[in-house]
């Protein structure tokens, strides 16, 4: 009968060390969640929580920014192709030029500059999705294939 008894001791020394961490475990809570002096532990949660919806609408109203940016974007000068070429025999070095200018949705134009001992003229044409109406020369496209291929 003995070995009962130890084993009643036993059992009744552990249901006693269960029963103190449990009440000091208890204590600790609450005085995490009812402490005045440093704000409660529900404070404390709530405070957070108002925080991060705040940061939520915050972020959302930064995403509509954004998109409007990328939006306008999309009509700024984003391309460019530049042709050097002498376009006369009897005049020496590259002083003629074709530039094509495109944004996002390749629409812009394109200048032409032909140099000559008297004068400089200077030439547009329009471009819309990547081509012209008017029928280009051979350095113009060069400059159009240019800027449509730099990114």
């Amino acid at each position: 009968m003995q070995p009962v008894y130890y084993l009643l001791g036993i059992v009744g020394v552990w249901l006693i060390v269960l029963s103190v961490l449990l009440l000091w475990i208890l204590k600790l809570l609450r005085n995490l969640v009812f402490q005045k002096e440093k704000g409660n532990l529900l404070e404390i949660i709530n405070k957070i929580l108002d925080k991060e919806k705040s940061n939520f609408l915050s972020i959302q109203e930064i995403k509509k920014e954004i998109e409007k940016l990328e939006g306008a974007s999309l009509f700024h000068v984003q391309r460019i192709g530049l042709v050097r070429f002498n376009p006369f025999r009897e005049l020496g070095g590259d002083h003629s030029f074709s530039l094509a200018l495109l944004d996002g949705n390749e629409d812009g134009f394109i200048l032409t500059g032909l140099h000559t001992r008297e004068r400089t003229r200077i030439y547009a044409k329009d471009v819309r999705k990547g081509k012209s109406k008017i029928e280009l020369s051979s350095e113009e496209r060069k400059a159009l294939l240019l800027a449509q291929n730099s990114k």
